[in-house]
């Protein structure tokens, strides 16, 4: 990973960071890697999912897995960081066979399993406590389909769980190749374990390769931003919000880390949205929201900066000649697609800049295995660093467990204090 802070300094931007001010930050920056590394030795909750490159076992992965190798599709019934990082090093390796249910929406639920094959169909079914309620219920009705379809569940199912809980007792009840949750790992970070690589073990994505890119960026952990990409990352944005940039829009120009965005929001906003601080993530995909978003970031309020990210090689397409006028010097036969995508990619670095509005350029090598392992480790690592600097508690998310006991007391899963504010809610109604 290599990241480009020039458009975010004071001299370009406002809110900016001045130069003046790198070296002091820098001070703070060498202090927090002092606790990241400690925690990451220790193995401290939180921090351990740093260390995961070296500790997860990706031939315990493939072992797991190795009944359900012929599956032509994998559907993953999970929510949260329980789907999004698998569905990020899917779509990154282009495995189209990756399906995922993590909604309770029941239009969409029967359209996916109306539309899979599910004789060739393995399912991956991720829950650290093995009582998600949206994910449960779901494996519910995938259960009840496949028995319905004739296919033999118990068969073509994978888990991955804690050590006890419902669904653990379910995996050895019936048999199912399980694999443990990281211990000391909340669900966001845990990306590169078997939580985020099982669906691409199936369908034979290059898993070690994931890992590889994950210790790479681990590598590069020196505790200065001037020498660290993830450092810089998180350094800069912390200081961006700290002047005003409250929200963060984050646009890679690569289709295929589309799912990446939608990774990174849950990552940045369930660990640093606490105490009235935090970045607002924005999902956004170049170039399609140059179209849709970009006046709003060059011309709207001065509370936001844009990440923008690319891979800096790619496979091609030329643009085929053209007569029309007005169209040749795209359809010059030589123009190609990448081409124009890196046009528009720097026209909008170009574009903010010169409305004095921040940006940060992050570029990987390839959208590849190694490439969206090291994304995936630096962005964590960034993540971590903002918690230290800004000293909230990273690794928790207490607002999403008060929502948690709200639909389980209205479900009649027992009594809550939180499912009784429902009731109270303020109303004026509209018809």
């Amino acid at each position: 990973m290599r990241v480009d802070i020039g458009n975010a300094l004071g001299s370009v931007a406002s809110p900016g960071v001045s130069a003046d001010a790198l070296e002091p930050l820098d001070e703070r920056v060498a202090r927090a890697h002092e606790e990241i590394a400690e925690g990451i030795e220790d193995e401290e909750f939180g921090y351990a999912a740093l260390g995961l490159p070296e500790r997860t076992d990706a031939g315990e992965i493939h072992e797991a897995v190795e009944p359900l190798s012929g599956a032509e599709h994998v559907l993953t019934v999970g929510i949260g960081g329980s789907a999004l990082g698998a569905v990020t090093v899917s779509r990154a390796l282009g495995l189209d066979g990756h399906h995922v249910l993590d909604n309770v929406d029941p239009v969409e639920t029967r359209r996916v399993l109306q539309q899979l094959p599910l004789d060739r169909t393995a399912v991956n079914v991720v829950s650290k406590s093995g009582t998600t309620a949206e994910t449960l219920s779901n494996f519910l009705v995938v259960r009840e389909a496949m028995t319905d379809a004739g296919v033999d569940w118990t068969e073509r199912t994978v888990v991955t769980t804690g050590e006890s809980g419902p669904l653990r007792e379910a995996a050895d009840r019936e048999g199912l190749p399980a694999l443990d949750v990281p211990d000391g790992v909340p669900g966001r970070f845990a990306a590169l374990s078997s939580v985020g690589l099982v669906p691409a073990a199936i369908l034979g994505g290059d898993i070690e390769a994931v890992l590889d890119g994950g210790r790479a960026a681990r590598e590069s952990l020196t505790g200065s931003l001037f020498d660290c990409p993830a450092y810089a990352y998180g350094a800069v944005a912390y200081a961006l919000e700290s002047r005003g940039a409250t929200s963060n829009a984050v646009m890679p120009y690569a289709e295929s880390l589309e799912s990446f965005a939608e990774w990174f929001a849950q990552l940045w906003a369930e660990s640093l949205g606490k105490d009235g601080m935090g970045q607002t993530p924005i999902r956004a995909l170049g170039a399609t929201d140059q179209h849709s978003q970009l006046q709003l970031y060059r011309a709207g309020r001065r509370d936001k900066m844009v990440t923008l990210v690319r891979p800096r090689e790619r496979s091609d397409v030329d643009i085929p000649e053209t007569d029309v006028e007005g169209l040749s010097y795209l359809g010059d036969g030589e123009t190609t697609l990448g081409e124009l995508l890196d046009a528009e990619f720097e026209a909008t670095e170009a574009s903010l800049a010169a409305a004095g509005r921040p940006s940060v350029r992050v570029e990987l090598d390839r959208v590849d295995a190694r490439g969206i392992g090291d994304l995936l480790y630096g962005m964590e690592a960034a993540c971590v660093l903002v918690g230290e600097l800004a000293g909230v508690e990273t690794f928790t998310q207490p607002a999403v467990e008060w929502g948690k006991r709200a639909a389980r007391g209205l479900l009649g899963g027992g009594e809550f204090e939180e499912a009784r504010a429902v009731a109270e809610k303020e109303r004026l109604v509209v018809e």
